[in-house]
Parts: structure tokens; sequence; C-alpha cells
């Protein structure tokens, strides 16, 4: 497939794909891209609509932020047209609060698929569920006007969309719990510094950045890539000898399909 032509155009979210590379795009700049429940359930089916040709997926919002964080709309006894408020929510059973938070959930989770590498393009302000929503991403490329920031303790909730397990794998314990205590802003020295940010660059060679990543990304064969992506994100749960055994396993698997004695 190489046509631009959206995949998916709905909700503050476009999804375009060129050959094998897609790129899903934040589309409200008017509101720094700001979040909220259809726009989760349009970036869900961003998700489900992936041709299979796809190997790299690149994130990005336009305008002057990559997105503010969640729409506090949400939190007003209205909410939005249609949908419930975070107070109905609220009211709702234990089982019911876990079913939507989990729903919500599915925007964020499938950008570390095994068969797919992203990489966010991240702008000014991404903050709270915008941070997380970077945080999805298996790489983050930054400008060097990025703000980072988790504030979601300063309106009395904790990060629920993902975010805390790549933060502290990427920054560890410590900062990781400073960073969401204080809500403060981290910016484009401290995460590079910190591996939130694989690449910092101006802001007007942001795009270019993620062309020439993407292209270095693509030049090895996929499915090597997708074995060593496993591989790499299944280490911190294993043991060094249990990683050697993966090693051997992986290494096994693709020696026998170079050779054509796949099973």
């Amino acid at each position: 497939m190489t046509s631009l032509d959206p995949v998916l155009d709905k909700d503050g979210v476009r999804l375009t794909v060129e050959d094998a590379v897609a790129t899903v795009t934040l589309t409200n700049p008017d509101k720094r891209n700001a979040q909220n429940f259809a726009l989760w359930r349009a970036l869900a089916q961003a998700g489900r609509s992936l041709p299979g040709s796809v190997r790299i997926v690149v994130l990005r919002g336009e305008g002057k932020s990559f997105s503010a964080g969640l729409d506090r709309q949400a939190f007003t006894p209205e909410g939005f047209d249609g949908e419930p408020s975070f107070i109905d929510l609220a009211r709702g059973t234990d089982a019911e609060i876990d079913a939507s938070i989990a729903e919500f959930q599915e925007a964020f989770t499938w950008w570390r698929r095994s068969d797919i590498i992203s990489i966010a393009a991240v702008q000014g302000h991404a903050i709270g569920a915008g941070f997380q929503l970077a945080l999805a991403c298996d790489l983050r490329v930054v400008a060097q006007d990025v703000q980072f920031a988790m504030r979601e303790t300063a309106l009395g909730l904790v990060p629920d969309l993902t975010g805390t397990h790549p933060l502290v794998s990427l920054v560890g314990y410590a900062r990781a719990l400073e960073i969401c205590a204080t809500g403060r802003f981290v910016h484009a020295e401290e995460a590079e510094r910190t591996g939130l940010a694989n690449l910092v660059v101006p802001g007007e060679e942001l795009d270019p950045a993620v062309r020439d990543l993407s292209a270095a990304l693509l030049a090895a064969p996929r499915d090597a890539v997708n074995e060593t992506k496993a591989l790499l994100r299944g280490a911190a749960g294993r043991s060094y000898d249990e990683q050697r055994a993966a090693e051997r396993a992986a290494q096994g698997r693709r020696l026998r399909d170079l050779a054509g004695l796949a099973d």
C-alpha cells in the first residue's frame, strides 16, 4: 500500500499508510490535541486498522503541542455530548470502573506489538495522558521545546493509561516517583539524559529525523527485528540464564528460517 489517503480519519485521529510506514496523527491543534473518550476509541481502532505490511508506526500531533493531556471537560458534570463524565464513572461499581479504564487503556497498549516498532514524534507539551501516550511507543524523538509532565496526582488521580511501567523501566523507580508526585516538567536535555528521549532535535528537524530513523529501522529484515524486539522486551522479567536460553531459542528460529528449514 502506497496511498496517503487516510485509512481512518475521525474524532481527532488520522491514520495514513505509505508502504511499510503508518502515521497516526492527532488532529485537534486548536485544543493542543487534548484527549477524550472518542479519541481513545479512535486510537484503538487505528491499531486494529493497520495493514499487515506496516512495520513502523509514527505517532505525531498537529500544531505546537503533541498533546496537552485529558480534556478537562471530562471532569465537568455535563462531560461530553453523548458520553459519560468521570463523575458518572465514579458512581459505578468497582467492576464497572475497572472495565471502563481497561477500555480506555486499549488506546495505549497496541503501540508495543511485537510486529511493529512505534515512534512518538513529540513537540511542545506532552502532559498527563499526552505523556503516557508518548511513553506507550517504543521510541521517542523529541523537539528541543518538549515539556513532559505527569500531572494526574495534582488532580487527585493516578496515572492509569499504561504509562507507569515504561516510565519506571526508562528512568528508574525513584526518578519516576519524583516526576509523578511533583508533576514537574521534564525538558529535552533531561529527557535525553535519562532515556525518555532517544533523540533531541530542533523543532524544524523533527519530521526529517523521524523519517531517517524509520528508514534505518526498515533496513534490517523484519523477522530479525521482531525477534530482537521480543527478546529485549522480555529481558527485564527473566534471569540472566533465562535470557541466555531465550537468545538461543530465538537464534535457532532465525537460523532455521534462513536455512529454509522452518517448521
